[in-house]
């Protein structure tokens, strides 16, 4: 973990970081104050919690925030978002910032009580349009709110876990996006295995291995209705924001 005066020494990186991002991934001035508040948090909290992995905080705003922010145009019209293990708020926090001025709303779905904590107070201090809803996602699938819109994941669980969470929920007309890295064809393959869907893959803004799967159909195939998702305790850890 990062000590204050590790994080002083990250500053002109930072700024270099965060115009390259926002190069990549233009935002309001609105929008900008709100994620400028919620790095300021995280970098407080990370001094104590490891909300991500220490060495991508010199590219905290390309490798996490413009990652995050990229999902916001590819559904430009949705209102209402899941964001399945939301860990230190990636996606999650960072489209309730996009979304306070889009005037729609993110249900951060988080499992750890310290995550969840740092995920209520991202909202609070950066007027982030969301609520946190502390709970495995395979206990609440039943219980949240519909219609959903948009339904995310950034690196929580393999591809076809998660397609099985997202199932009941994507009603026609609603889409997930799920972040993955360079092993999303083999994920594909394997989610190929238990579903019947015609995904879309986009190429990461933010460079490297990165992928956005793309997916508004699912069907279930039938011999893999028993073994479509695993058990709770490895398909929703939050891991995705350590990387």
């Amino acid at each position: 973990m990062a000590s204050r005066s590790q994080m002083d020494s990250l500053a002109p990186a930072l700024a270099a970081d965060k115009a390259a991002a926002l190069r990549l991934t233009p935002v309001s001035r609105e929008t900008e104050a709100r994620l400028d508040a919620y790095v300021e948090l995280l970098l407080q909290w990370q001094a104590k919690t490891n909300l991500v992995a220490p060495s991508t905080l010199p590219q905290l705003w390309t490798r996490h925030i413009a990652d995050s922010l990229q999902l916001a145009a590819l559904a430009p019209t949705a209102r209402t978002w899941l964001d399945i293990g939301s860990g230190g708020g990636f996606p999650g926090v960072v489209l309730a910032c996009v979304l306070a001025e889009r005037g729609g709303t993110v249900l951060l779905v988080e499992r750890i009580a310290k995550k969840a904590a740092f995920l209520r107070e991202a909202l609070r201090v950066s007027g982030g349009a969301g609520q946190v809803i502390l709970a495995d996602i395979g206990d609440c699938v039943d219980s949240l709110p519909q219609p959903l819109d948009c339904i995310t994941a950034r690196a929580v669980a393999p591809l076809h876990q998660l397609i099985g969470f997202a199932e009941p929920l994507l009603r026609p007309g609603a889409k997930a996006l799920f972040l993955k890295g360079q092993d999303v064809d083999a994920e594909l393959t394997e989610a190929a295995r238990y579903w019947k869907l015609q995904p879309r893959l986009h190429a990461s803004l933010t460079g490297g291995q990165g992928w956005i799967v793309e997916i508004d159909r699912i069907e279930r195939l039938e011999q893999s209705a028993s073994a479509s998702v695993a058990p709770k305790s490895a398909a929703t850890g939050s891991v995705g924001t350590g990387e």
